[in-house]
């Protein structure tokens, strides 16, 4: 196993977490980063870091060759709405693009990875080094689910599962069965702020993986700006998929909920597709 392991980041906690967890393995880490997403301080924590301007796939590629990087993740968000106003290819990057028919989340990052691996650089799994940040079973805080906001957790399960089968979200937001917000690209925040406007303190937020969730990259995330979030939309329930999304922070979430009266709880779906809530 080669020593050095490649990250390539974005913005938010993960490529810290992930780069210590690495370097406590003996891997020394080798950061690509991108200007206005990446935090700067992740310097002080990788062996070595590099910038890029969104959409430079051939410098990605060059960095890491030069440095002997045959590993390498995907960590961290990138702000989507970007790919509309400043995104700035390279080359490579600009011809991988206009390749992609369909330039949703998976069909953009399965591309890249696919080009990465044609360099002889492996995309590995994201939770690699970090199982333990999976999302727990069961009730996380004080509260508990009523059995109507149970049955709006198990409708929104199906809506979300059936909008991540189109690869467009991860989330809805519901209120006595009826979908408020779905969440597209702009992100998880912003559409509990969407739903949560609509259905107040009755509003159930659910975020699942994608039926052909790919653990490479993208996975469902949550944290405390998730629980700051729901408290301005007034939302009270979260439902995520125990096993197949990212908590940070998660001593954090239960005190930030238990204070806002929010009800926290993660899902395991059954073979049969029962939904586990307990």
């Amino acid at each position: 196993m080669n020593s050095k392991i490649g990250i390539i980041a974005g913005g938010g906690q993960f490529p810290f977490l992930f780069a210590r967890a690495a370097q406590a393995q003996g891997r020394e880490v080798v950061v690509v980063a991108h200007e206005g997403e990446t935090d700067p301080a992740l310097a002080e924590v990788a062996d070595c870091l590099f910038w890029v301007k969104l959409g430079q796939l051939g410098k990605i590629i060059k960095h890491f060759k030069k440095e002997g990087v045959t590993e390498t993740v995907f960590l961290g968000t990138i702000t989507k709405t970007r790919i509309f106003r400043d995104i700035m290819p390279d080359l490579k990057g600009l011809t991988l693009w206009n390749k992609i028919d369909v330039r949703q989340d998976d069909a953009i990052l399965r591309a890249i990875a696919g080009e990465l691996e044609k360099e002889g650089i492996e995309v590995l799994e994201s939770t690699l080094y970090l199982q333990h940040l999976l999302f727990p079973k069961g009730i996380l805080g004080k509260k508990k689910p009523s059995a109507d906001q149970r049955e709006d957790i198990g409708f929104g399960w199906q809506m979300a599962r059936a909008v991540g089968g189109l690869d467009i979200g991860q989330c809805v937001v519901v209120r006595d069965r009826t979908v408020l917000a779905v969440e597209a690209i702009e992100g998880t925040d912003a559409a509990i702020k969407r739903g949560g406007a609509l259905g107040r303190e009755k509003a159930v937020v659910v975020k699942v993986r994608k039926p052909d969730q790919d653990f490479r990259f993208d996975l469902p995330a949550i944290g405390v700006t998730t629980i700051d979030s729901m408290l301005e939309a007034k939302a009270k329930v979260l439902a995520v998929e125990a096993g197949q999304a990212l908590l940070f922070d998660p001593e954090a979430v239960v005190v930030a909920a238990n204070r806002a009266g929010i009800i926290v709880v993660g899902v395991e779906e059954l073979a049969d597709g029962t939904l586990v809530m307990q």
